[in-house]
Order: C-alpha cells, then sequence, then structure tokens
C-alpha cells in the first residue's frame, strides 16, 4: 500500500524511470570503472561523458548488451543508483518495480535481471516483455481481441510482436538495434576513407543525418576522426546517401523481424494489423524515414508512436496499476 509503484526500462543504450504519472528519470546505461578494482567512478550521463576520453586506468562499459545484463555486479550497482536517484536512499517502504525485459530472453538471463531489481532495492521485482510494454504506453488497446503491432527498436535488440487480449500472440526479436547501426557506420568509414571514429561521433552522425531512406534533399556532416594510414588526426564531409548505404543491412534484418511476424501472424489477427498499421517505438523509431522504410519493406502501413523513446518505460509503469492481469500472464 505505502510502497512507490515505479517502472523500469533497462535498455542497452538508456535507462528510463516512470514514477507517479511521468518520466523521472532518463540516463545513458554507461558506467566508468577502474580497470584494476572495478571501482566505479561515474554512472550515466557522466560516465558517458567521459566515453572515449579516459586515461588507461579507468574504462567506460555498458553494463547490458543486446537488451541482456552482461555485467551483473555493475548492472547492480546501476540499478540501485538509478532507483535511488528517485525513491531517496533512506525510505521506510522498498519501492515495487516493474522492469522491461527483451521477449526472446532466456530464464537465466530474465532471473538475472529479477536478481538484479532485488538487490538494488526493490521490494518486489516483475519482468514485462518490452514489445507489451511498449504496445501499452503507446496508448494501443492491448486489452481487446483485435491485434496490434508494434515494433520495438532499441539500442541492443529488435522486437516485433502482435499483440491482443494482454497477451503476445506472435513475437520475433534480434539483438540488433541502435547501437549495431553505429558500428555498420564505423567499419563504413574505416573501409572506404580509412577513417577510424569512436561511438559518440558514430552516433553523432546517426542522429543528424543517418536515414533508412534515402532523402529528397542531399544532408552533409563535417566529421572528425583519426586516419588509419597516417595515425593522424583528419577532417572530412559525409552525406546522408552514404550512411543509409552504410546502414543498409542492419536496416534490411530489422525489417526481416517485422516480415517474420506478418508470415506468422493468424489471419483474423492480419487483417486487423493492415487497417490499424504498425506502431514504431523504441529510440530506432525516431530515425529519419524509418516508417517509409517498414511500409515499403512490409507493405502494411507504419507510423511512429507519439514519444517512442518513453514507451517502454511508460508501458512498464503502467502495467502496475493492472497487477492482475499482468500475475494472469505469468510475469514475475
Amino acid at each position: 500500500m505505502f510502497s512507490k509503484k515505479i517502472g523500469i526500462d533497462l535498455g542497452t543504450v538508456n535507462v528510463l524511470v516512470y514514477y507517479n504519472n511521468q518520466i523521472v528519470l532518463h540516463e545513458p546505461s554507461m558506467v566508468a570503472l577502474t580497470v584494476e578494482d572495478e571501482r566505479i567512478v561515474a554512472i550515466g550521463q557522466e560516465a558517458r561523458d567521459m566515453m572515449g576520453r579516459t586515461p588507461e586506468n579507468i574504462e567506460v562499459m555498458r553494463p547490458l548488451r543486446d537488451g541482456v545484463i552482461a555485467d551483473y555486479e555493475v548492472t547492480e550497482a546501476m540499478l540501485r543508483f538509478f532507483i535511488n536517484r528517485v525513491v531517496g536512499r533512506l525510505r521506510l517502504f522498498k519501492p515495487i518495480v516493474m522492469i522491461s525485459v527483451p521477449y526472446g530472453v532466456t530464464s537465466v538471463e530474465r532471473r538475472a535481471v529479477h536478481e538484479a531489481a532485488i538487490q538494488a532495492g526493490a521490494k518486489e521485482a516483475m519482468l514485462i516483455p518490452e514489445p507489451l510494454a511498449a504496445a501499452i504506453g503507446a496508448g494501443l488497446p492491448v486489452g481487446t481481441p483485435s491485434g496490434n503491432m508494434v515494433l520495438d527498436l532499441g539500442g541492443g535488440a529488435t522486437e516485433a510482436a502482435v499483440i491482443a487480449m494482454n497477451g503476445i500472440v506472435v513475437a520475433e526479436s534480434i539483438r540488433i538495434g541502435g547501437v549495431r547501426l553505429d558500428e555498420a557506420i564505423i567499419n563504413y568509414l574505416r573501409r572506404k576513407y580509412s577513417l577510424i571514429v569512436g561511438e559518440p561521433t558514430a552516433e553523432a552522425i546517426k542522429i543528424q543525418i543517418g536515414s533508412a531512406i534515402p532523402t529528397d534533399e542531399e544532408l552533409t556532416m563535417e566529421i572528425q576522426g583519426r586516419d588509419q594510414v597516417s595515425g593522424l588526426p583528419r577532417t572530412m564531409t559525409v552525406s546522408s546517401g552514404e550512411i543509409a548505404e552504410a546502414m543498409a543491412e542492419p536496416l534490411s534484418m530489422i525489417a526481416g523481424a517485422a516480415k517474420a511476424v506478418l508470415e506468422r501472424t493468424p489471419p483474423e489477427l492480419a487483417s486487423d494489423i493492415i487497417d490499424r498499421g504498425i506502431v514504431l517505438t523504441g529510440g530506432g523509431a525516431l530515425l529519419r524515414g524509418m516508417a517509409q522504410f517498414i511500409t515499403r519493406e512490409t507493405g502494411v502501413p507504419a507510423y511512429v508512436a507519439e514519444d517512442p523513446l518513453v514507451c517502454t518505460a511508460v508501458g512498464a509503469g503502467r502495467a502496475l496499476d493492472n497487477l492482475a492481469v499482468i500475475r494472469r500472464l505469468g510475469m514475475f
């Protein structure tokens, strides 16, 4: 009764926390720690600002990889830090948390998230599949018998799912997301121009001039990196057409996940999806031309949710108000 209820989108790139009907925390899921004794130096935005700029004795890492926990202890410390930020260090009642996890996680990966949340200070921790949380957060009528399709484009994983009657009917999860798009840009620039750039630069390129489909107006951006041959700093200009070419392969795999779900969708629900379209959520939905790209690849209209970045966290928080339904679905 007195416990605070918080919804957490525990992502590879960002952690978002929903509390009191609003997003109260939005931080990068990054941790800076010392190499020798693994002592934590910084968490969140502070750690992200250090990326690629630290001395040898400090490492900046993502404790989550491809949507699941890669380093348990660091994830637990990061979760504790964020939960304390939201509900305070000194508290009489521990919070009840709902954490989103990718649909395709194993029971071991689910247990790791559950245990990390309990160790980080939660009284009770429940898990909800990301596509279901994203659909709830996007305001889709998930409790009705009609079909709703959501394509959740996260940093570490992409998940396509058809949802009806508060449950997932068909789903496909691939461990390809925004981080893989950044890596594709890094590899393309190294291969074509012998220019080495870091992850923050690749992400900036993706956000500023990246596009899923060729744009009418060619955008350009000046970037700095290190020449692979001479080893010296170099400045050059890249165009949106080149970046679209760089991201073509991971994007086609993302479209493939949506197609795989549509192919396995029962006919009655398939007709609902044609009428209602595919809803895009997650940070990847913000990429220019993403909705048009999915529409072109699947033949089904696609549109971006109102605030795609926060849908999963909002859905996880709202699911706590409907605990009877979630428990019936067999979540923790």
